[in-house]
C-alpha cells in the first residue's frame, strides 16, 4: 500500500476557503517577449503582489488561524530570514493577538522594519552560528507561545499550495510548474495542488547554486545539510530542507535546477523592465532559470511563481548594480 502525503489535495483546498477574503487573489501576468525568450507560453503568478510582499501569508494564516482561542490569547511565535516574519506578524495582527520573531541580524533592514511594523517583537541572532530553530523553540516554550514555523508544518504547506492551485484554476491546463526552493515549503504544497489537479504535470524546483541543499538531498535520497549558503537569494538560504518538505518533494518533484547570482540578477531586471514588476531575488529564482534556459525539454505551456518582492529601493538597485 502506498505511503500517504502529509498534505493532500483536498487540504490545500480547505486552506484556500480559509484564506479567501484574507489573502489576495494574485494576479497571473503575461509577456510575448517572455515567451518568445523562453520558447513557451509562460503565465507568472505574481506572489510579490500578495499581502506582505510574498506568499508566505498564505501558511501563516492558514496555520495560525487554525489556533484555540487559548493559544492565541498567550500569542504566536516565529523564525524567519524575513517573509515568514511580516506574515506571522500580519496574521498575528488580523487575529488579535501578539508575535514575537526571531530573526537573523543580517537582514535586509526593509524586512525588519515591516515586520516591527506590523506590531511584532523582534529577537536577533547570528545565521552563521545560532541555531534559529533552536532559539526560536526555547523561547516559546519560555513564553508559553505557540510556534508557527516557515515551513515545517502542514498547515503551512498547504496555505502555501494554495498559489498553484489558483495558477491552475485561473489559467487551466499547465506542462510544466517551475517555483523557488528554500526550506521547501512553497513547492511542497505547489506540488501537491498542481500534481493532485494535473496528475501529468512536472514540477521542477529553483535554487541558487550557493544552496542546492534539496537538489544535493533528492539525489542523495536523504535530506543533506550544506554550509549556510551566501547568497543574493536570503530567502534562500536554507542549509538543509526541512524534514516534513523533504518527504514530500522526494515523491512529487521532478528535478531541480540551479541559477547564479547574475542570473538572479537578469531576472529582477527582466521582471522590472518587461514584467513592470519589482521582484526580490528570492522571488527571481523560477523566472531566472527560464530566462537562462537552465530547464531542459521545456514543454509548451509553463507556469512560474514569483514568490515574493520585498526588497528596498537602495537594495534593488545594489543588487542590479552588482
Amino acid at each position: 500500500m502506498p505511503e500517504t502525503l502529509p498534505v493532500t489535495l483536498r487540504d490545500v483546498q480547505d486552506a484556500a476557503a480559509r484564506i479567501k477574503g484574507v489573502a489576495h487573489h494574485t494576479p497571473v501576468l503575461r509577456s510575448r517577449t517572455l515567451d518568445e525568450r523562453v520558447g513557451a507560453q509562460v503565465f507568472v503568478k505574481c506572489e510579490n503582489l500578495q499581502r506582505v510582499g510574498a506568499f508566505k501569508f498564505r501558511g501563516a494564516y492558514n496555520a495560525a488561524s487554525r489556533l484555540t482561542a487559548e493559544q492565541l490569547a498567550k500569542g504566536i511565535a516565529a523564525y524567519s530570514s524575513g517573509n515568514h516574519a511580516q506574515a506571522v506578524a500580519l496574521a498575528a495582527r488580523e487575529l488579535g493577538t501578539t508575535a514575537v520573531i526571531v530573526m537573523p541580524e543580517d537582514t535586509p533592514r526593509s524586512k525588519l522594519e515591516a515586520t516591527a511594523g506590523y506590531g511584532a517583537e523582534i529577537v536577533t541572532y547570528d545565521r552563521y552560528t545560532g541555531d534559529r530553530e533552536a532559539i526560536g523553540q526555547a523561547l516559546a516554550a519560555e513564553r508559553g507561545l505557540t510556534l508557527v514555523p516557515p515551513y515545517e508544518h502542514p498547515h503551512v504547506i498547504a496555505g502555501q499550495g494554495t498559489a498553484a492551485l489558483e495558477l491552475i484554476e485561473e489559467v487551466g491546463e499547465l506542462d510544466a510548474l517551475v517555483v523557488p526552493v528554500g526550506g521547501g515549503g512553497l513547492i511542497a504544497g505547489s506540488a501537491t495542488a498542481a500534481k493532485g489537479m494535473l496528475p501529468g504535470i512536472r514540477v521542477v524546483g529553483v535554487e541558487p547554486e550557493a544552496g542546492d541543499d534539496t537538489r544535493r538531498s533528492l539525489e542523495a535520497g536523504r535530506r543533506v545539510s550544506i554550509p549556510v549558503p551566501r547568497t543574493i537569494a536570503d530567502g534562500q538560504a536554507a542549509d538543509i530542507p526541512g524534514e516534513l518538505t523533504f518527504s514530500i518533494n522526494r515523491r512529487l518533484l521532478d528535478g531541480i535546477s540551479l541559477v547564479s547570482d547574475d542570473q538572479i540578477r537578469d531576472a529582477m531586471r527582466f521582471a522590472f523592465e518587461r514584467l513592470k514588476t519589482v521582484v526580490e531575488p528570492s522571488g527571481a529564482s523560477a523566472l531566472a532559470a527560464l530566462l537562462a534556459h537552465r530547464i531542459d525539454s521545456l514543454p509548451r505551456r509553463i507556469g512560474i511563481i514569483l514568490s515574493g518582492g520585498n526588497i528596498s529601493a537602495e537594495r534593488f538597485t545594489e543588487i542590479l548594480n552588482g
